[in-house]
């Protein structure tokens, strides 16, 4: 996983939060520990806090940092999720105050952690520590990161926080996660068509003893996909039927909708902008890959995500 873009925003701060969107499994959690290692050794006192698992990292010299970050996990000062929120910015600010001069705070999953009514003020939250730090500052990186399609459009209906999108693992670095897997596999080519690339679905072939069936029929149960697609008119299914092939059908006026549905239920990825790598954290996907179902502004989140939403418009 890329980490240029981190280095890049180390050099010249974060002038708005930086909330990184993309696939569920696609590498969003890795990319952050493995950033809060790198800021650490360019000198930045680093908070990173993983609300959903009750996870966090300090990396400072400031001991109370870590201690309220233990309590508030281990559930002490009440709802560990909600506080180990919090208390990421809270921290911060104290980092500043107590004469830090470069500091950055991660924050992975937390609009799961505290609702979609509270996103907005969270990012807005984080954009006040960065325009009005309590004490002088010589660089400061606010990073969250978020698979959530519904959460980053209330986001993106504010001027408060950048958006900016990953995608799934590019082929050789895929390629080498796959090399690493024990045991008889079947062929990479066969994987990488079947993930797309994520790697987190990558783990789940592997825990299925590379039953991809099972796998779809998991997401299937976990989406409600089936449930979905039997509350569609006949007029969206057709349009369904027509992103199995081509996604940007749905970058339509009749289709956005429908596609709004979709990427609610991380189903897919919408108004992906070029491909340029200088507008991605990581690489950016090809410009357009049907047999993955990229398009050219929106994308399945994997090949096995669109297998699943074909069977149940197959049963429907």
């Amino acid at each position: 996983m890329s980490l240029k873009k981190m280095e890049e925003w180390a050099r010249e701060s974060t002038r708005h939060p930086q909330v990184v969107f993309g696939p569920e499994g696609c590498g969003k959690t890795a990319w952050l520990r493995q950033s809060a290692v790198l800021l650490k050794e360019l000198g930045f006192h680093v908070i990173y806090v993983d609300p959903l698992r009750k996870y966090f990292e300090a990396y400072t010299d400031v001991k109370e940092v870590a201690r309220r970050l233990a309590d508030a996990a281990a559930g002490v000062l009440g709802d560990a999720r909600a506080w180990l929120a919090t208390l990421a910015i809270d921290l911060t600010k104290l980092l500043i105050e107590r004469m830090k001069k470069k500091v950055a705070v991660l924050v992975d999953d937390v609009f799961q952690a505290i609702g979609l009514n509270e996103a907005a003020l969270y990012v807005k939250a984080l954009l006040g520590l960065i325009e009005y730090p309590p004490r002088s500052i010589d660089a400061i990186v606010a990073v969250v990161a978020t698979s959530e399609g519904v959460t980053r459009r209330e986001i993106g209906r504010h001027r408060w926080a950048h958006l900016t999108p990953m995608w799934n693992m590019p082929r050789d670095g895929f390629r080498q996660l796959y090399d690493k897997l024990p045991g008889e596999k079947p062929p990479f080519e066969k994987v990488w068509r079947a993930t797309g690339g994520n790697p987190n679905l990558l783990a789940e072939l592997y825990k299925a003893r590379w039953d991809a069936d099972s796998v779809v029929k998991e997401l299937l149960r976990e989406k409600r996909i089936k449930a979905f697609v039997n509350s569609l008119s006949d007029a969206e299914r057709e349009l369904l039927r027509r992103a199995l092939d081509d996604p940007d059908a749905l970058f339509t006026r009749e289709g956005i909708p429908l596609m709004d549905k979709l990427v609610d239920m991380n189903l897919l990825v919408d108004t992906l902008p070029e491909r340029d790598p200088r507008f991605w954290a990581g690489e950016p996907p090809p410009e357009k890959d049907l047999g993955l179902g990229i398009g050219k502004d929106v994308a399945w989140q994997t090949p096995l995500h669109r297998e699943a939403v074909r069977r149940a418009l197959e049963g429907s």
